[in-house]
C-alpha cells in the first residue's frame, strides 16, 4: 500500500496565535467598513446582504493570502483558479465597487501580517469618504418628475420646471387625445414647492416625484 507524504503537501503555516489574531482583525475591520458603508449610504434601496458581502469578502481573503505568500507554486495555483471565476451580478451603484476593492485590500494587507498597515488605510480611508460625504459636492437631489396632465398644460409644466429645477431632462412623453403623461429626471433642492407649482397649474391632474440616482452624477 503506498504511503502518501503529506510533508510535501503541506506548507509553513504562521503560529495558531497570529492565525487567531488575523481572523479576528478581519472581522473586526469588515464590521468597520460594514458600519461606514451603511452610515454614508445615498441610494435608493439600502441592501444589507451587499454589508454582509463586504464582512466576508475581508474573512475569506484573509487567510487566501496567508496560504500564497507561504508556497510560489500554490499561489501559482490558486491565481490560476481564481482566474476562471466570473462574478456575473451587476453593480448599481459605482461607489459600491470602491467598498468590494477596499474590502479585498483589507484582507491582503491583513493576510500580508500588515496589521498596523491595514488599520492606518481602513481608518484613513473611512475619513476619506465622510469628509467627501459632508462636502455635499452634489449641487441638489436627483428626482424622476411624472406629470399627468390635459393636452396643452404640458407646456407650463415644462416652463415651472425650467424655473425651479437646477437642471432638468425630458425622458418620455405620451400623449393621447384627453392626457399627456411626462417624465422628467430633475435636481431641484425644495421638491415640495415644485409640486405645489405644478399642481397649481390648470389641467394637471396628478405630479408624482420619484427619488432617482443618475449613472452621470
Amino acid at each position: 500500500m503506498t504511503k502518501l507524504d503529506f510533508s510535501s503537501m503541506s506548507i509553513t503555516p504562521a503560529s495558531t496565535l497570529n492565525i487567531l489574531l488575523a481572523l479576528a482583525l478581519a472581522f473586526i475591520v469588515g464590521l468597520f467598513i460594514y458600519f461606514v458603508y451603511r452610515m454614508n449610504f445615498r441610494g435608493v434601496l439600502y441592501s444589507p446582504n451587499f454589508g454582509l458581502t463586504l464582512v466576508l469578502m475581508t474573512l475569506i481573503t484573509t487567510p487566501v493570502v496567508m496560504c500564497i505568500r507561504e508556497s510560489v507554486t500554490l499561489s501559482r495555483g490558486m491565481v490560476g483558479a481564481l482566474s476562471i471565476v466570473r462574478f456575473r451580478t451587476a453593480v448599481k451603484d459605482p461607489l459600491d465597487t470602491v467598498y468590494m476593492f477596499w474590502a479585498l485590500t483589507m484582507g491582503i494587507l491583513i493576510g500580508a501580517s500588515q496589521f498596523f498597515l491595514a488599520i492606518v488605510v481602513a481608518v484613513g480611508i473611512a475619513l476619506l469618504i465622510f469628509v467627501l460625504n459632508r462636502m455635499n459636492l452634489k449641487p441638489a437631489n436627483s428626482y424622476l418628475l411624472v406629470v399627468r396632465c390635459a393636452p396643452g398644460a404640458d407646456a407650463q409644466v415644462a416652463q415651472v420646471v425650467s424655473k425651479s429645477a437646477r437642471r432638468h431632462e425630458m425622458k418620455t412623453k405620451t400623449a393621447s387625445r384627453t392626457a399627456v403623461e411626462m417624465t422628467m429626471e430633475v435636481r431641484v433642492e425644495k421638491q415640495d414647492a415644485l409640486l405645489s407649482r405644478i399642481l397649481g397649474i390648470e389641467g394637471v391632474k396628478e405630479a408624482t416625484m420619484i427619488a432617482y440616482q443618475s449613472e452621470t452624477v
